[in-house]
């Protein structure tokens, strides 16, 4: 017999989210093995620079065989270590650097207000553990990330109140907005500790304005509750420059008062692709939170293997300089290929400028403007077209007909077979040839056919 909390259901993941990664596994697409099995598109991953991290590697195989000078630091690195993290790592600054850098140097960062964490997953539930408890919740601005159900949620007991936002004003959060879901959460008997944002968003690939942080800072000053930012797409930044962080925002001497009630989430996950490294962190000037943090990440502790991987590769300024704008240059250039080629075929995406995926607008494909309407759509998409793409619905958009489409984790080849394969279904809906019998393998067969086509018209 499970536990009362193990057997709990707001684990999250009965989601559409979740249900599509799963049958990604069941059936993946392999070009030569399996070309009509299904192309993820579901995982914001950041593949678009692996072979400038391989190539570092090669010029620098002693970091990864454990030596320094020629001599085995294997058994340094194999015995216990402290769970703040390595020197080398942590209190040397290069994580806090790197943080800074992404930032434009706009920010100044203590490390030892850094708690590591096995990834942000990690850094997030630790956050809420700190901050909240059964009857607390926090406010998060929809759509939002789907992991967020199960990660703040499901061990902390604390509940999630979506802050409405609209297409209307391109999904900006809004004054009204937040006080709406603060009144909400307390009709519904719940305690607001707290508003979580992710800057730059995910699903939207936006990022957040001085004014918008502004006044997110001023309204939890107003009702003295907590700020998390999660920050981890903030090197992803690839139309421009301006990222700010809320820390930034934070320098303003009217928000001095309000330091110790925000708190930073990031990770080298999306930035640097290095998302099954699990390195994480927490920034924040509250000592108690901390104190409180550091002593519950001895459950998800980064290894000292990879603290000395990465520290190594961070302290390298010149080929992170590089990374940093050529990894951009890259995403940018993805990006552009699939709002362009998505365009053509009449489909229109969200302006963003950051992240490793886009936010869809597929509303004119629904047989009816209702979230059951999306389901029969993205059912549609998942099992005859063969892409995992994310439904608004997952997401807690408000809207239905709203997708989230990754392109960083697939190669070139696999964007032109899969916007192919999205080329000839919207061909399907538009001839009003998609009645709810359609033969679905019949466009498997068109897709093999007009691929070579499609993808040199894609190139021009």
């Amino acid at each position: 017999m499970l536990s009362k909390k193990a057997s709990l259901v707001c684990h999250g993941e009965d989601s559409s989210y979740f249900v599509g990664l799963q049958q990604y596994e069941k059936n993946p697409y392999d070009s030569v093995h399996n070309p009509s099995g299904i192309i993820q598109m579901g995982l914001a991953e950041n593949q678009m620079s692996m072979d400038l991290l391989e190539s570092w590697l090669s010029k620098n195989a002693e970091v990864a065989e454990f030596k320094e000078e020629g001599r085995s630091i294997f058994k340094k690195l194999a015995l216990f270590q402290d769970y703040h993290g390595l020197p080398s790592f942590k209190k040397v600054r290069e994580l806090a650097e790197f943080m800074e850098e992404v930032r434009g140097r706009r920010v100044r960062l203590d490390p030892n207000k850094i708690v590591l964490t096995a990834g942000s997953t990690s850094a997030n539930e630790i956050l809420m553990f700190c901050l909240g408890e059964t009857g607390d919740a926090f406010l998060i601005p929809t759509p939002y990330y789907p992991g967020y159900d199960r990660d703040l949620k499901w061990r902390t007991g604390v509940e999630i109140v979506p802050i409405h936002c609209s297409s209307s004003n391109h999904f900006r959060v809004t004054k009204d907005a937040l006080t709406k879901a603060y009144t909400q959460a307390h009709t519904l008997n719940l305690n607001v500790k707290g508003v979580l944002i992710t800057n730059p968003s995910n699903p939207l690939g936006t990022t957040m304005t001085k004014e918008d942080l502004d006044m997110i800072i001023n309204f939890c000053m107003e009702k003295h509750i907590h700020i998390v930012s999660d920050e981890i797409f903030s090197a992803t930044v690839f139309d421009s420059s301006n990222f700010i962080s809320i820390l930034e925002s934070l320098q303003q001497t009217k928000f001095k008062s309000v330091k110790n009630l925000v708190h930073v989430v990031y990770s080298l996950s999306k930035d640097l692709g290095l998302s099954g490294f699990r390195v994480g962190m927490i920034y924040s000037n509250n000592e108690r939170v901390l104190s409180a943090a550091t002593k519950m990440s001895s459950f998800g502790l980064v290894s000292s293997q990879t603290q000395h991987l990465v520290s190594n590769i961070l302290v390298d300024k010149k080929f992170m300089k590089y990374y940093i704008k050529e990894n951009t240059r890259r995403l940018k250039k993805r990006h552009e290929m699939l709002v362009s080629n998505l365009k053509r075929i009449g489909i229109h995406c969200l302006t963003s400028n950051a992240g490793l995926f886009c936010w869809v607008d597929m509303r004119h494909l629904l047989s009816s403007n209702t979230f059951e309407g999306e389901f029969e759509l993205w059912k549609r998409i998942l099992c005859d077209v063969k892409l995992n793409i994310s439904p608004g619905s997952s997401c807690h958009c408000s809207e239905p007909g709203w997708f989230r489409i990754c392109f960083a984790n697939v190669s070139e080849e696999i964007l032109h077979v899969s916007l192919h394969r999205m080329k000839v279904f919207v061909e399907e809906i538009n001839s009003n040839c998609h009645d709810r019998g359609y033969n679905g393998p019949n466009l498997i067969c068109k897709w093999m056919f007009g691929l070579s086509l499609f993808k040199g018209q894609m190139e021009r």
